[in-house]
């Protein structure tokens, strides 16, 4: 069995994610002795809502998810994350163009 390196007291969050970020830690831990963490008062980080949706909108989310052997409640989310995702992209992607300010545009005439 190898000596394990002591972890060093760091002052804050910050320091402590570098530190992390640059140091290997199976050199501070012995993962071989961890047990598994349990956290009965976690909740869950989903909210329930409700929509409404037309019967056959439903019916073809159902066959979609059916086809790729997932729950249609989990298609829908990944449905929803890839439209955001996309969406967030071709916003950013316009927010980037820099224009110019209407006094520096050269007018004809």
């Amino acid at each position: 069995m190898r000596t394990l390196r002591k972890i060093p007291r760091i002052s804050n969050e910050d320091r402590e994610r570098g530190f992390w970020s640059q140091n290997d830690s199976t050199e501070y831990v012995d993962y071989s002795k961890a047990s598994k963490a349990f956290f009965p008062n976690l909740k869950p980080s989903t909210k329930t809502i409700s929509i409404r949706l037309p019967e056959g909108l439903l019916v073809r989310l159902k066959l979609a998810a059916n086809k790729r052997d997932i729950p249609y409640q989990s298609l829908l989310k990944i449905f929803l994350s890839e439209m955001l995702e996309k969406e967030s992209a071709k916003t950013n992607r316009a927010s980037s163009v820099v224009r110019k300010p209407a006094s520096e545009v050269k007018r004809k005439g």
